[in-house]
């Protein structure tokens, strides 16, 4: 490489700083999926400029964002609403997670290599930590990258495009049903019983502990979302 060549290429940005947008969608998006946003609260803009300490224009921004993630409602002569969960829209996701997941499970499990199950390993013992934690944030982000590196070592890439567009109303569910007695133990048991198979390379048993594990999260969704008699 060129003397000018090099000094060009080190002017590349290669992990550019978060911008101030960037910096409150992500604040904004943790707090309604933990929950300090309520469904169907109103977010004020002049109030989220004094908690977040940015203008207005970013917050417009922000909500527009959020609400193409299905974060936020508009409503007539209302304004923004946190949205609000039903079991209906609840239901769609898990069928869509069912598909999706066990289909990239079953292929991860045929192809991982050494690599990918100690990427997976990693995944899972920060998935562990973080439940002993009692860490939703934590267990969010570590179930996050497990399923990403399933994903990519299965050359999905598409379905995880989908599920990736889908990730915050996933992360509001999990956070939700996480919030039941065992969900934080019980949850991490069946991802880990998914990575034994995985290891063991049987595709087969892998997609079938990843379906059970997604109808586990939906019963406890349906309990939660489901209409009362």
């Amino acid at each position: 490489m060129s003397k000018n060549a090099a000094n060009l290429a080190a002017l590349r940005i290669n992990n550019p700083p978060a911008t101030l947008r960037e910096i409150a969608l992500d604040r904004m998006r943790r707090a309604i999926i933990s929950g300090l946003f309520e469904p169907g609260e109103r977010l004020v803009e002049r109030t989220l400029c004094d908690q977040l300490g940015v203008s207005r224009s970013v917050i417009r921004e922000v909500i527009r964002h959020l609400e193409a993630e299905g974060l936020v409602e508009m409503l007539a002569k209302q304004g923004p609403i946190v949205a609000r969960l039903d079991w209906n829209d609840a239901r769609q996701i898990y069928d869509i997670r069912a598909a999706l997941e066990s289909r990239a499970v079953a292929d991860c499990a045929r192809l991982a290599d050494a690599q990918v199950k100690t990427r997976l390993k990693k995944a899972l013992d920060d998935l562990d930590r973080t439940s002993r934690q009692n860490s939703p944030p934590g267990i969010l982000d570590a179930t996050t990258e497990f399923y990403r590196i399933i994903f990519e070592a299965s050359g999905h890439n598409i379905a995880w495009d989908i599920v990736s567009r889908l990730n915050s109303r996933i992360s509001r569910l999990r956070v939700m049903t996480l919030s039941t007695a065992s969900r934080t133990v019980s949850g991490p048991a069946q991802i880990r019983e998914i990575f034994a198979f995985i290891d063991k390379n049987d595709p087969e048993a892998a997609a079938a502990a990843c379906r059970q594990h997604v109808t586990a999260a939906a019963r406890i969704a349906e309990t939660l979302l489901g209409p009362t008699e």
